[in-house]
């Protein structure tokens, strides 16, 4: 009897580079079953908080949790109880490899107290390392290399174009903030033609207030695969507007930074000419969005943007304008609020319009992080 030569050694697994929580599973469960983390706290009786904190790994799935996850998606509380050991093992041999002197000043740079405030970190004191943990499941990435690589880069490139200086981790983690809640906007893929197709039903929104056309701007565009959100600015951040993609659609972030309706018209319109004009993946930041940016790209955007709110053929009537009156009839035959219409004499610097003057034409919003 001869032996057999084509039986496959095997050889031991290494463990892995990354410690994956029960909330990256109970996340794929959600998508499955088109469930949205705000049905899941109502089905479970958790806050819709918590919930996003248990997807992220950001707070112990208890053995109570695991019961009404069980009761909820059938899957067994043994095995949530699982995945919760599962994950912290591997949480306490990573910690075992790590370059803390590395870590440490990473997390110093992060925005701890501001993610903490909005509830996307747990609250409480706690040590560094449990912290350093909790915001790499924050950013959903395993290393501090590999947040260089998915944040960073573009935050290089932007910061190397912007004239106002911004902090890279704040940056960071608002387009971290973006994608999160990006993520309970249902989109289809993204379809241009169908987006440029919508144009006119986004422009009408402009003389709607926020409660309107909030929630029919995202539903339109969700439509068009862009999911549209609005993440108020981290302290150091300083920007307006991003696009970026992740996924089959792409985002839109805003951030409502100048608290009026013109800049935010014409930030979200910027940011639609980007997906529209430039149809790469590249993730574009945009602070002042100034008629002279010197990149063109950027003046492309903002031309587009112009050009959308008020049409080319009628930009020679803005020289005529000398009232509040003269603007809110013009306003109102171009079918825009009449801020829009002040903002765009203001950019322009008309000299016979001031630049103080018809600011109480312009509405304003505020934007809450809860």
């Amino acid at each position: 009897m001869t032996a057999r030569n084509d039986v496959p050694e095997l050889y031991p697994a290494n463990d892995l580079d990354y410690a994956v929580p029960p909330g990256e599973t109970l996340k794929e469960l959600l998508e499955e079953r088109g469930m949205s983390q705000r049905d899941l706290a109502a089905r479970t009786g958790l806050s819709p908080k918590h919930v996003n904190q248990l997807v992220h790994g950001l707070v112990p799935l208890s053995a109570d949790i695991a019961m009404r996850l069980e009761t909820v998606t059938g899957t067994p509380a043994r095995l949530w109880n699982r995945m919760e050991a599962d994950y912290r093992t591997s949480l306490q041999r990573l910690r075992q490899h790590r370059d803390w002197a590395q870590y440490e000043a990473w997390l110093d740079e992060q925005p701890v107290k501001d993610l903490v405030k909005r509830g996307y970190l747990p609250e409480g004191r706690t040590n560094k390392a449990t912290r350093i943990e909790q915001l790499l499941s924050f950013f959903s990435v395993a290393t501090i290399e590999a947040w260089h690589d998915v944040y960073i880069q573009p935050v290089a490139a932007f910061r190397k174009s912007s004239s106002l200086e911004s902090k890279t981790a704040s940056l960071a983690a608002w387009l971290r903030l973006g994608e999160i809640k990006a993520q309970e906007v249902r989109c289809k893929a993204f379809d241009p033609r169908g987006l440029r197709s919508a144009l006119p039903q986004l422009r009408a929104l402009t003389v709607e207030p926020p409660e309107v056309f909030e929630p029919k701007m995202v539903e339109i565009c969700a439509q068009y695969g862009v999911a549209v959100v609005f993440v108020a600015e981290i302290k150091g951040c300083r920007t307006s507007g991003a696009t970026l993609r992740r996924g089959p659609c792409k985002i839109i972030i805003l951030s409502l930074r100048h608290k009026t309706d013109d800049h935010l018209w014409f930030t979200f319109f910027h940011e639609i000419g980007h997906l529209l004009l430039h149809g790469d993946d590249k993730v574009r930041i945009d602070v002042a969005l100034t008629q002279d940016a010197d990149d063109q790209q950027e003046q492309e955007a903002n031309e587009f943007a112009a050009d959308l709110l008020i049409p080319r053929e009628q930009k020679h009537r803005l020289t005529g304008l000398r009232s509040k009156v003269a603007v809110i009839d013009f306003a109102r035959e171009l079918g825009i609020a009449p801020g829009i219409v002040v903002g765009r004499l203001q950019r322009d610097k008309h000299r016979a319009w001031p630049w103080e003057n018809g600011n109480g034409l312009k509405r304003k919003f505020e934007l809450t992080e809860v």
